[in-house]
């Protein structure tokens, strides 16, 4: 134990060392030029436009304005050939900041010095160890400092004070005075004008560094909010393509299977068929087989981490067909809703019709939870070229619930619509304050594969 304290101690010094000499030493000179205020400022954005630029060099004109006070204020104070000095020591280090905070501070230091020690020979009805002037500069410098280092050169600079300070009290003072009374009230005074200093910048320099903190707090909330936001999003999206990647397997895989079959029937419909025509359908046949394995493949990868547990794998994908299903369902949880087809009905590929009839299910449930007590119409238009879906719900009439996964659910429906070459437009609607989502899929006309094949088909004969 005896052994273990003194190397803990001796790393706590070297480590605090070596923060004060990166802090205050290293690159102590190096130009840090004060930057305008951001536009983001709420200083800036209360400001008119034309104003802005000149608004921005305000902490500039604030320092150099306060650096030629104090420089005034120690030419009048001051009534003695020293009184210049004193005011190049108060202003030079202040002017400095706007280039070189660290520098300027380590010259007020100096100055402070100096002074402190009795080396300019200075009136004492000035104030001791710092003259007003010199004081002022010193604390505003330690501000502004505080303000654009780490948060740790706060306390570094403020000790370094105290130590100049308490350095200054004990100095030997005796050839100034004639009396052991006068150098008592002496040393009183040094110690009342030290504490005033020590104190008011100790509370300046705590109140800089807590809004800093606050300020690099909200900083850091907003942007994890941000990054937040941006991963949910970035997750919703990834899990409707692994959505629409199960569903469109079972379309895919419902024609390749089609191939295969018809691949294997088609030597037998033809009598002596050419052994190259033969071995052209034996090649399709393995392609759609190893197709078709390596989709269910994909599908058992995709399915590993389906969090839609009730969900039958092997249940038939929806089409349009199946929308007054749909629609029953939604009425039952409380949303009424009208249903307009128009256009010639026909039968649409696979996966227009299993979007369209996802993208509806989306848009129903999104009025569900968003606008509670509305009604809901949904228009289905099969027009020349392509499908038309139209949703619209109106305004709620009931308390809307919160929901932080709100707007999420139009990435699944954009994703949808892109990957079909569609278009999509949702938002608003200004006249009652409801909602429409609008969808055009092109779809070019189609009919049913046929996938009846005859078991009883003759072989060639020999």
């Amino acid at each position: 134990m005896t052994q273990t304290l003194p190397r803990t101690e001796l790393r706590i010094a070297r480590s605090a060392l070596s923060g004060l000499r990166q802090d205050l030493i290293d690159d102590a000179f190096a130009i840090r030029p004060l930057p305008p205020l951001s536009s983001g400022h709420p200083l800036m954005r209360r400001t008119p436009e034309r104003a802005r630029r000149y608004v921005g060099w305000l902490p500039h004109a604030a320092l150099s304005a306060c650096a030629f006070y104090v420089m005034a204020m120690s030419v009048f104070l001051v009534d003695d050939d020293m009184s210049l000095v004193l005011a190049l020591l108060c202003g030079v280090p202040l002017l400095l900041t706007l280039f070189r905070p660290v520098g300027a501070w380590w010259l007020s230091f100096g100055a402070s010095a100096v002074t402190g020690l009795g080396l300019l020979g200075l009136d004492q009805t000035v104030g001791w160890p710092w003259p007003i002037p010199l004081a002022i500069s010193h604390v505003l410098l330690m501000v502004v400092t505080a303000a654009r280092t780490r948060h740790r050169a706060a306390a570094e600079i403020w000790l370094l004070t105290a130590l100049l300070a308490a350095v200054a009290a004990y100095v030997d003072t005796d050839s100034r005075y004639t009396s052991d009374s006068l150098q008592m009230l002496a040393d009183s005074q040094l110690t009342s004008d030290s504490f005033q200093v020590l104190f008011v910048s100790g509370l300046l320099l705590c109140a800089v560094v807590t809004a800093r903190s606050l300020r690099e707090s909200k900083r850091r909330i907003a942007v994890q909010e941000s990054v937040t936001v941006e991963e949910r999003s970035r997750r919703t999206t990834l899990e409707e393509r692994a959505t629409i990647a199960r569903e469109l397997h079972d379309v895919v895989a419902h024609h390749m299977s089609v191939i295969a079959i018809q691949a294997e029937a088609a030597p037998y419909r033809v009598e002596n068929p050419p052994e190259e025509l033969t071995r052209s359908f034996v090649t399709i046949r393995e392609n759609a087989v190893i197709a078709l394995t390596e989709l269910r493949r994909v599908l058992g990868v995709v399915r590993a981490d389906d969090i839609d547990t009730d969900a039958d794998p092997e249940a038939p994908q929806p089409t349009l067909a199946a929308l007054d299903g749909l629609f029953a369902g939604v009425r039952a949880a409380g949303l009424a809703v009208d249903h307009v087809t128009t256009g010639a009905v026909r039968p649409l590929p696979q996966g227009v019709e299993l979007s369209a009839y996802r993208i509806v299910q989306e848009a129903l449930s999104n009025a569900l939870r968003h606008a509670p007590g509305s009604t809901a119409r949904v228009e289905v238009s099969y027009v020349l070229g392509g499908l038309g879906l139209r949703v619209v719900n109106g305004p709620p009439t009931k308390a809307v619930p919160p929901s932080p996964g709100m707007g999420h659910g139009l990435l699944g429906m954009r994703e949808r619509v892109t990957m079909l070459d569609g278009e999509i437009r949702a938002g608003a609607r200004e006249e009652d304050g409801g909602y429409e989502v609008t969808v055009f899929i092109p779809a070019p006309e189609t009919a049913a594969p046929d996938t009846a094949i005859s078991e009883t088909a003759a072989e060639p004969e020999a």
